[in-house]
């Protein structure tokens, strides 16, 4: 006689919490792009622009490579996030060398909006998680889902 075992659907968790990361994302951006354009005109509403978009494209790949791992199993996930890691990190390095290249980077508003971004958001997002096994993944909120729909 098999065991059949149900497991909770938490496969997209990983995926709410970086489309919740890119949302939050899309809310200061517009602070980013005033400051690189006041600071160093197009060239920094530019280079804000491009760290933003790669903080974005970062957590939303982080989750597609953690959901796509975690279904194969738990030895994949690990080596998936690790070498996933190293990967986007050189994604990251890749497009920031060509762009350098070009002429059209300045340095300091890209740095500055990658660094803060990343780590703000994170640090936003970690209170809206939720630590329970109970409700993984964003804290279930009072709101049903037509109240979501229309905020």
């Amino acid at each position: 006689m098999s065991a059949v075992t149900a497991e909770p659907s938490t496969a997209a968790t990983e995926v709410a919490v970086a489309i919740d990361l890119v949302r939050r994302a899309a809310i200061v951006s517009p602070a980013f792009l005033l400051v690189g354009v006041l600071g160093w005109g197009l060239e920094g509403l530019l280079s804000s622009a491009l760290a933003l978009v790669l903080v974005a494209v970062n957590f939303r790949l982080g989750a597609a490579i953690i959901t796509r791992a975690a279904q194969i199993s738990p030895n994949a996930l690990y080596g998936a996030v690790l070498g996933g890691y190293v990967a986007r990190l050189a994604l990251m390095t890749a497009v920031v060398l060509v762009v350098k290249a070009l002429g059209v980077l300045a340095t300091v508003p890209f740095a500055i909006t990658l660094l803060v971004t990343h780590l703000g958001l994170l640090a936003w997002e970690s209170r809206h998680v939720a630590m329970t096994l109970a409700a993984p993944g964003l804290k279930p909120t009072n709101q049903t889902p037509q109240e979501k729909r229309s905020t």
